[in-house]
């Protein structure tokens, strides 16, 4: 991983007012209506989990210079309060409703390319990071640290900075002065940011239509990507692809 890649500086957006509550779940925004009427720094939460939305919301909330902006469940529902809101961050899973968080950060680069994305997740950063960073995030946070660190990591990003644990940080340190990557790590890294999206959706139990159907991709498509899985991995057939899988999103689950 190269540590340059992650550190160009970005600069913020602003919101133009505060969201009210939508229907079923979807995204909660508000239209523009005005100038700002502080100075404090907008967050648009993106979690398919409400209570997570609930409690980094309340923590937010909390501190003099952030407020929530907004809240959607899935990328869709993102886009579009992103759109009415114009946040200072976008704080985001890897995992949405119906939808990739990979996917949504792609698509926030390629339209909002100012725009900074905090990724939020239960997925080993040991892992994901560098996905997330590829994709476009300039944090990673794993949902297990303590909260006073999301604070932190929201004020970093919102500076310009890199975020990413202090463990993380000293092993891709570690891997510039070496020049290599630890040889104990997962052969699981070897796939693509798209490969390892299917993967990790085989190990969910998902059928190949359902992964199309979610990545917006054809069933060939995904076909392809499952071969080129098996041939990384070194799997002989379709079961120890599943059963490889299964393997490796029980380990992604929390305890």
């Amino acid at each position: 991983m190269q540590w340059n890649d992650f550190m160009a500086l970005r600069s913020n957006k602003n919101c133009e007012a505060l969201p009210k509550p939508g229907p079923h779940g979807g995204a909660r925004t508000a239209p523009a209506a005005g100038e700002r009427t502080d100075n404090r720094k907008r967050i648009l939460l993106v979690d398919d989990h409400a209570v997570v939305r609930f409690g980094i919301a309340q923590l937010i909330n909390r501190q003099s210079d952030l407020v929530v902006c907004g809240e959607a469940e899935d990328g869709s529902h993102a886009m579009a309060a992103i759109e009415a809101t114009l946040p200072d961050l976008v704080i985001a899973d890897i995992t949405l409703k119906d939808s990739s968080g990979l996917e949504l950060m792609r698509n926030l680069k390629a339209q909002y390319p100012r725009l900074p994305v905090l990724v939020v997740s239960v997925h080993d950063e040991a892992i994901y990071a560098e996905i997330a960073f590829r994709a476009g995030a300039l944090g990673y946070l794993m949902k297990q640290e303590a909260l006073e660190k999301t604070l932190v990591a929201i004020r970093r990003v919102l500076q310009g900075d890199v975020y990413v644990s202090d463990a993380l940080a000293a092993k891709m340190l570690q891997q510039r002065i070496r020049g290599q990557v630890d040889v104990q790590e997962s052969s699981v890294e070897a796939l693509s940011d798209r490969e390892l999206e299917v993967f990790q959706m085989i190990g969910q139990w998902k059928r190949t239509k359902e992964i199309a159907s979610e990545l917006h991709l054809s069933v060939k498509t995904v076909e392809y990507y499952r071969e080129q899985i098996k041939r990384k991995l070194n799997l002989k057939d379709a079961s120890e692809l599943t059963q490889c899988a299964t393997a490796w999103a029980a380990r992604e689950v929390p305890v």
